[in-house]
């Protein structure tokens, strides 16, 4: 029982790593705390569900026109809002983030209602026998989607021209501009991707909780652990703190009480953070921009 309740809290886990991913990619090179990322995700899930179930797309294709309208999203975001935000203090940004968290959802709300609706799985069958362990063809899918995910996306983070420019802009944002790197692209490509991760979490959370509105309020909270466990400036961290997370949440969930499993989950983060401020994958050093 141990086993298969570890292996559903890594199948939660992926998710929470990849939300958190999104999150900790636009605060390491915007310095923005994006509290929209839950919406934003929301948002995809809800027009992948348009595109699946009133145009009878296949899954393949409402996920693909679903990841550009996610990507567009982001894009737009950034520009309407954040742009003008941009040199503001980081108060003031994390301000917007809220506000424009609170607008997706009341747009949600009102164009599809606050009803939950179920959501298709991308792969439907009978749980398979791994070992002891049983899991579902969906969380297989989960769980190799975001292996993929993870290779293709460090693979371009550290070893392509655009992730070069990415890292060197949120290590300094004005002498990459003195470099000649267009700094503002590179944000809207950032908030871009960002969403693009946001909207894959939020596909892949809308099988397991349903569509509604207030679907990723839960995995926003637990992806904002997830990242600050990590230490909010490592990718990597910012995933395996998601994984550990959501086998935390889980064992919680089990062998204390479901309502618990949030408390604790911030307790761990609480304690972890009085060993080690800078989260477990942080840096030896905490620097604060002025």
């Amino acid at each position: 029982m141990l086993v298969q309740i570890i292996v559903s809290g890594l199948i939660f886990g992926c998710v929470y790593g990849l939300a958190a991913l999104g999150m900790v990619l636009i605060f390491k090179t915007t310095d923005v705390v994006n509290f929209a990322q839950g919406e934003m995700a929301m948002v995809t899930a809800f027009v992948s569900y348009v595109f699946l179930s009133q145009m009878n797309l296949s899954y393949i294709f409402s996920f693909t026109l679903s990841l550009i309208f996610a990507a567009i999203l982001g894009i737009v975001l950034y520009l309407v809002f954040m742009k003008r935000v941009q040199h503001a203090p980081p108060l003031n940004q994390m301000v917007v983030t809220l506000g424009l968290f609170l607008v997706l959802n009341g747009v949600a709300g009102l164009i599809w209602g606050h009803h939950s609706a179920s959501y298709p799985e991308a792969f439907q069958g009978e749980p398979i026998r791994i070992g002891g362990v049983f899991i579902s063809p969906n969380e297989i899918f989960i769980v190799i989607l975001t292996i993929i995910l993870m290779l293709i996306f460090f693979f371009i983070f550290k070893y392509t021209k655009i992730g070069l420019m990415m890292r060197a802009t949120g290590q300094d944002m004005f002498a990459s501009y003195l470099m000649g790197i267009k700094v503002s692209k590179i944000f809207k490509f950032i908030w871009g991707v960002g969403a693009v991760l946001g909207g894959i979490a939020g596909m892949l959370t809308a099988p397991i909780t349903f569509l509604s509105p207030n679907m990723m309020v839960d995995v926003l909270v637990m992806a904002f652990a997830a990242a600050v466990l990590g230490g909010f400036v490592s990718l990597p961290g910012a995933f395996i703190g998601g994984l550990i997370i959501g086998v935390f949440e889980n064992l919680i969930s089990y062998y204390i009480s479901p309502e618990m499993k949030l408390v604790y989950t911030f307790l761990l983060i609480v304690v972890i953070l009085y060993v080690r401020p800078q989260g477990i994958f942080g840096g030896t050093k905490l620097v604060k921009k002025v």
